[in-house]
C-alpha cells in the first residue's frame, strides 16, 4: 500500500456540519472511494485545518476519486464548508520523510485472533468449578479405602469328550 496524507482547510465555523456530513457518509461514496482503490482514508482536525493520513492501491486512486461523478455531487455538499480549488478541495499533499513500523500493531492482532480461537475451542464444563475443586479437595483429605482382594476362582474344566463310536460298516 502507497500512504499518501494532505492538510486542507475548513471556512470559519464549519467544523460541526463538516463532522456531520462525515457521521452520515453516503454509501455510494465509500463503494466508489474502494473503487478508486483507496483502502483506508483517516482524518485528523485542528480547526480549521484538517489533515488526511490515506492508504492506496496506486498514485492515481485519488484522481480516480476526485474525478467521479459521485465525489463531483459529494463535493457540492463541502463547497460551502471547505476551501476548493476548480471543484476539487484545495489540498496540500505532504511527503512522507519518516516512518517507524515495530510490529506492536500486527502482533496484538495475531495474539487477540490465537485468543478468539482457543475461546472457541474450549469445551463448555458442565459443573461449575467450585464443585469440581471441592470434590477434588475431600478426595485427598479421605483415607483411602482398601477394596477387598478379589478371589481367585479356580475354573472349571469341562468333561472329557468320549471317542465317537464308529459307524457300522465300516472297516
Amino acid at each position: 500500500m502507497i500512504r499518501r496524507a494532505f492538510t486542507m482547510r475548513l471556512k470559519p465555523g464549519a467544523m460541526a456540519e463538516y463532522r456531520k456530513h462525515h457521521d452520515n457518509i453516503w454509501a455510494e461514496l465509500v463503494a466508489e472511494v474502494r473503487r478508486s482503490g483507496i483502502a483506508t482514508i483517516t482524518t485528523f482536525e485542528a480547526d480549521p485545518v484538517l489533515f488526511l493520513f490515506s492508504e492506496i492501491k496506486d498514485l492515481e486512486a485519488w484522481n480516480k476519486l476526485w474525478t467521479s461523478d459521485v465525489h463531483r455531487r459529494w463535493g457540492l455538499v463541502m463547497e460551502p464548508l471547505m476551501h476548493f480549488k476548480d471543484g476539487i478541495v484545495d489540498f496540500g499533499e505532504l511527503r512522507e520523510i519518516f516512518r517507524l513500523d515495530t510490529g506492536l500493531g500486527k502482533k496484538a492482532k495475531k495474539a487477540a485472533k490465537k485468543a478468539r480461537k482457543a475461546a472457541r475451542n474450549t469445551p463448555v464444563k458442565k459443573a461449575p468449578a467450585k464443585k469440581a475443586a471441592a470434590k477434588k479437595a475431600a478426595a485427598k483429605k479421605a483415607p483411602a479405602k482398601k477394596m477387598p482382594a478379589k478371589k481367585k476362582v479356580a475354573a472349571k474344566k469341562a468333561p472329557a469328550k468320549k471317542p465317537a463310536k464308529k459307524a457300522a460298516g465300516r472297516k
